[in-house]
């Protein structure tokens, strides 16, 4: 054996504390090791072996055999089954993954650099080992969590995994009969109040994720008892994304453009749920999923609340990007808010405002709508001139009033 494995086998006992130290330190689900010795005896245990096995194979290239899986699938399940989160399985193998590559830097320091040869079988050997190894430690730690959840359970832990770029997203997608695509749209049903989650997921909105093969879940719960619903609409390539594609698309300029069969989607959806909602969707590739929701969750919060089928549909930037900006400015909302107390005085003017503009200002179909004659939406509109000095069929009418309509309608001003 050569000084680089030889130090590695002297230094192995203090890098196995060293990696349990660090995971009572940096991983909170993990700091129980500290007041319980059998567990942490076990950890201690597990560490010294793979560094064992590590220095017993790596000289002669030889691979973990079927007995070593199994050894790390069964760390995997243990954890799992002790109640483990996806998130903290994955910081586990990230702080192993550094700490053995740390661990190989530090032995080639000590030896002055040590033979180059050595090194370089040492890298060779790690790097296709060690993703057999992960693979089997995930694949058992998915085991338990599969005995462990029901259907919309492992949805929801398939929908966190996505947003979150967690590699088992594959695996968590085959339990669940889902197949990945190469995009989707973040889409947020934004209720004030979140009703029962696990009723819901269980019934009625699971009945759609098993028709859809749509990964869902439950958002945080707001401090005023409101609620959101994550869905992740898969969007797969092909000819029909190609035909909905702008002609002259120009790159960092075009907001998200929401998918034909989303507003069908997003009506099933709000219609299971049953009570108004607010919704807002962004698209992107699977890496930048969490990143879209951010966008997604702004967009929803900006969204008018309506009930479906009638009003309801995905709001995309390109639908709110003007309140938005004014959610953004205090003194811009304050003013916007002073126009909107000024028509609170009737009859109906805001009602009457938001079927206007959602009718593209055709009087007829907003006087049909409202199902009011087009000669009281005419005196309605004179009386919201008269009120705020705008005229409603303006420019100016247009970028101030549908502003106005659109942040009461949101709930913003509750």
């Amino acid at each position: 054996m050569g000084s680089l494995f030889a130090h590695l086998a002297r230094r192995a006992p203090a890098n196995a504390r060293r990696e349990v130290e660090t995971y009572t330190r940096e991983i909170p689900e993990l700091r129980f090791l500290d007041r319980a010795p059998r567990a942490r005896a076990r950890t201690l245990e597990h560490a010294m072996w793979l560094r064992r096995r590590t220095i017993e194979l790596s000289p002669y290239n030889e691979e973990l055999n079927e007995d070593d899986l199994s050894r790390i699938a069964s760390m995997g399940e243990l954890r799992a089954s002790a109640g483990m989160s996806l998130d903290a399985q994955q910081r586990v193998l990230h702080v192993h993954t550094a700490l053995m590559l740390r661990e190989i830097t530090e032995a080639t320091e000590a030896e002055s650099g040590g033979d180059v040869d050595e090194l370089i079988r040492m890298m060779a050997w790690f790097a296709p080992q060690s993703e057999r190894g992960i693979d089997a430690y995930r694949q058992g730690f998915l085991r338990v969590l599969r005995r462990q959840h029901s259907y919309t359970e492992q949805v929801a832990l398939l929908t966190r995994s996505l947003l979150n770029g967690d590699p088992t997203s594959a695996e968590l997608a085959a339990a669940v009969g889902m197949e990945l695509p190469e995009r989707c749209a973040v889409t947020v049903f934004r209720l004030p109040e979140r009703p029962t989650a696990g009723h819901f997921l269980e019934s009625e909105i699971g009945v759609l994720v098993k028709s859809h093969r749509v990964p869902v879940m439950w958002g945080p719960e707001g401090g005023d008892g409101s609620g959101e619903l994550i869905a992740l609409f898969p969007l797969f390539s092909g000819a029909a994304a190609a035909e909905n594609a702008p002609l002259h698309p120009v790159p960092g300029l075009l907001p998200d453009a929401a998918p034909d069969h989303l507003p069908d989607l997003a009506q099933d959806f709000a219609r299971a749920l049953g009570r108004p909602c607010a919704v807002g969707t962004a698209t992107a590739p699977l890496p930048e999923l969490s990143g879209a929701l951010d966008r997604a969750r702004r967009i929803s919060r900006a969204a008018p609340l309506h009930r479906a089928p009638s009003r309801l549909r995905p709001h995309t930037l390109a639908d709110v990007f003007v309140e938005l900006a004014v959610a953004d400015v205090p003194f811009v909302d304050d003013w916007i808010r002073t126009v909107a107390r000024r028509l609170e005085t009737g009859p109906d003017l805001l009602g009457t405002l938001d079927a206007y503009y959602r009718h593209d200002m055709h009087r007829g179909a907003t006087a049909s709508a409202l199902n009011v004659h087009t000669r009281t939406l005419d005196y309605r509109l004179r009386r919201v001139r008269e009120l705020t000095g705008i005229d409603p069929g303006s420019t100016r009418g247009v970028r101030t009033l549908s502003a106005v309509v659109t942040r009461r309608v949101s709930g913003a001003w509750r």
